[in-house]
């Protein structure tokens, strides 16, 4: 199951870098995950300094 990007999200930009496969990207109103690329590896969640991203 792909991770997933909560509210709690301050578009600080550490997750999209991180992502091996490209799969993070600028929403609307914070980072947003494609599922259909996302490959679990969790480097976005490593790298998330407020803690908004989790496995979905």
């Amino acid at each position: 199951m792909a991770y997933v990007i909560s509210s709690e999200c301050i578009s600080c930009g550490a997750c999209e870098s991180t992502c091996p496969v490209e799969a993070i990207s600028q929403g609307d109103d914070q980072f947003v995950i494609d599922a259909n690329t996302c490959t679990d590896c969790g480097a976005c969640s490593d790298s998330c300094p407020v803690d908004a991203i989790s496995a979905g």
